[in-house]
Formats: C-alpha cells, structure tokens, sequence
C-alpha cells in the first residue's frame, strides 16, 4: 500500500507545483466538453422540446433512435467519426483528425442524443393540470415554450450537469479522433490512460482527483436543484 501514498503525495505535489501536463490535459478537457455541451444543448433542447411536446408521425421511431444512441459504445462513435475525417474519409479535405475540433465534433455527436432524450424526458413529465393550465392562458407558441421551459428551470440545470458529467469523462471518442497528443488534445481521461500505463501512478492519480472533484461538485449542483 506504500506505493499508493506515494502516488497521492505526489500527485498532490504536482497539482500544487501545476506541472505543465497535468495543466495541459485540464484545460483541453475543459475547453473542448464546454463547447461541445453547450452546442449539444443548443440544438438538442430543441429538438427535445419537439420530440416530447408534440404527436407526430414516426414520433415512437425516433424516440427508439434517439433511446438507442444513448448506448452506443463510445469506440464506435469514434471509430465512425474517425473512417469520416481520415484522409480518405469523405471528409478528409477539412483536416481534422487529431485536431481539438475533431475532439468538440465527437463529444457533440455523443451529448446531442442524451440532451435531446432527457429534456424529452423533462417535458413528457409535466402533469396534465399544470399544462392544460398553462394553455388556459392562450399564449403564443413562444411564450407558451417560454412559461414550459421556466417551469422546468430546476430539472434543466440537472440535465445540463448530467451531461456535461457524461462528456467531461468520455475516453473512447477522444482517444481515436484527438490522438492524445500532449499539450494539444490530451483529456484528463486519455491522460490517466496512457500515464497508469506508463508507470507514472502520480500524474494519474493527479488527473483521476481533478476528474473526481468536477463529478463532485455538478452531483452537488444536481443535488441541490432536486430538493428544489
């Protein structure tokens, strides 16, 4: 058990110093989960909204697509993405593999399905009453998505730090289409990876208690806003 003292001690010590690596693989996961959950959210809410306030034609069949994606092994998606943006991929002009925006498309690709399923999920769970009273107010179809989306403004924010918890400690999609290329699209997750199997137990335990500490503090935020 020594050795694993000595990993904590160190990896404290690294944390403290912000050794260059550790710094590196934060801020690129940061950066690339951010914008890749903020645009999932902005084309997933609603498409969300759509699929479950309205009754439409092959609503069930896109409702079981959606469902499905949500288990879909994270190596496939990035293994798709990567046969697209190779260079002999159809996509291959844009230059993209290995690049920190290939490493945004694949995370958007795997938060869009769980943003547009949950907040589906959201809407569906309004009470009868509480909507045919909030259509008893005759509103536009603006203000009426508007008074829906305020009353589920608690559960929105659950939703956005579930999401944002699935994305930040993605490793299959990130690995594949990022490359792990230090101090450009090196997550905390293809970090912890690749240093344990280095060797390097201190700059893995560093990252896995970064990676520890976001997952604490959005189960706090979802916490909260549930006992709201």
């Amino acid at each position: 058990m020594e050795y694993i003292f000595d990993g904590f001690k160190q990896a404290l010590l690294l944390l403290l110093n912000a050794d260059d690596s550790v710094i590196s693989a934060i801020k690129t996961t940061m950066l690339s989960s951010s914008i890749s959950v903020v645009l999932a959210l902005v084309v997933g809410f609603p498409l969300g909204f759509v699929l479950g306030f309205f009754n439409f034609k092959f609503k069930r069949f896109l409702r079981l697509i959606i469902d499905t994606s949500l288990s879909f092994p994270t190596v496939a998606v990035g293994l798709i993405l990567y046969a697209l943006i190779s260079n002999r991929g159809p996509l291959g002009e844009l230059s993209l593999l290995f690049t920190i925006k290939a490493l945004i498309l694949g995370q958007f690709i795997l938060a869009l399905p769980i943003a547009i399923a949950l907040f589906a999920n959201l809407v569906e769970s309004i009470s009868k009453k509480q909507l045919l009273l909030i259509k008893s107010f005759h509103l536009n179809s603006i203000k009426l998505i508007m008074i829906i989306i305020h009353e589920l403004r608690f559960s929105l924010i659950s939703v956005i730090a579930l999401v944002y918890g699935r994305i930040v400690a993605e490793v299959g999609v990130a690995m594949i289409v990022g490359g792990n290329i230090k101090y450009d699209t090196r997550t905390i997750t293809t970090a912890i990876s690749l240093e344990t199997n280095k060797g390097e137990f201190a700059s893995g335990i560093a990252l896995a208690l970064v990676l520890i500490s976001i997952a604490f503090v959005l189960n706090c935020i979802i916490y909260k806003f549930k006992r709201r």
